[in-house]
C-alpha cells in the first residue's frame, strides 16, 4: 500500500509539472543520445502510433513524451474505440493501458491478436502502473511484445520503441 502511495505521489508530482511547465523532466543518468537526436527520433525511426488509454493525464503526458520524440499519436480512451481506430488505420506500436472501462488490455490484446492478419499485427506496449514481479511475464503471456511501467519514463518509452520496426505500408 506505501508502495502504490509512493507511486501514485510520484506520477501525480510528474503529471503536474508537466501540465504547468509543458515539460516532462528527464530522469538523471546516462543518457545514450542527445536532445537533439531524441527530437528526431521519429523522422530516423518512423512509427504509426496508438495509445488506447482512459486518463486524460495520462493521454496528455505521453502525447508530449511522443511529441519531444518527433511523433505524432492517436488516442483510444478505451479498447472498443482503440479496435475501431485500428479497423480505419494500420499502427505499427499500439501503448496499451490494462486497466480501462468497457474493455481492458488484456481483453482487447487477444482480440487484435485473433482477427488482425499476421502481416499487420501491431507491436503491443503494455502500459501500466502495475509493477509488480510477475506481472511483465503475465502481460507476455496474454500476447502483449514489452511492458513499460507508469510513470513512463523518457529512457524507457525510447528504448521500447527501438524494438518495434516500421510496417511496410
Amino acid at each position: 500500500m506505501i508502495l502504490a502511495l509512493l507511486r501514485c505521489s510520484s506520477l501525480y508530482e510528474i503529471f503536474i509539472n508537466a501540465l504547468a511547465t509543458g515539460k516532462v523532466e528527464q530522469q538523471k543518468g546516462n543518457q545514450s543520445n542527445s536532445n537533439s537526436k531524441l527530437n528526431e527520433m521519429g523522422k530516423r525511426h518512423p512509427l504509426n502510433l496508438l495509445m488506447m488509454e482512459d486518463n486524460p493525464i495520462n493521454q496528455k503526458v505521453a502525447t508530449r513524451l511522443l511529441e519531444r520524440l518527433g511523433y505524432d499519436l492517436d488516442i483510444a480512451p478505451n479498447g472498443e474505440e482503440g479496435l475501431d481506430a485500428l479497423n480505419q488505420k494500420s499502427y505499427d506500436v499500439i501503448l496499451m493501458d490494462i486497466q480501462m472501462p468497457i474493455m481492458d488490455g488484456i481483453e482487447t490484446t487477444r482480440i487484435i491478436r485473433q482477427t488482425v492478419a499476421a502481416s499487420q499485427q501491431p507491436h503491443i506496449i503494455a502500459i501500466t502502473a502495475h509493477a509488480m514481479q510477475g506481472d511483465r511475464e503475465g502481460y507476455l503471456a496474454a500476447g502483449m511484445d514489452d511492458y513499460i511501467s507508469k510513470p513512463i519514463k523518457l529512457d524507457a518509452l525510447v528504448t521500447a520503441l527501438h524494438k518495434c520496426q516500421p510496417r511496410v505500408r
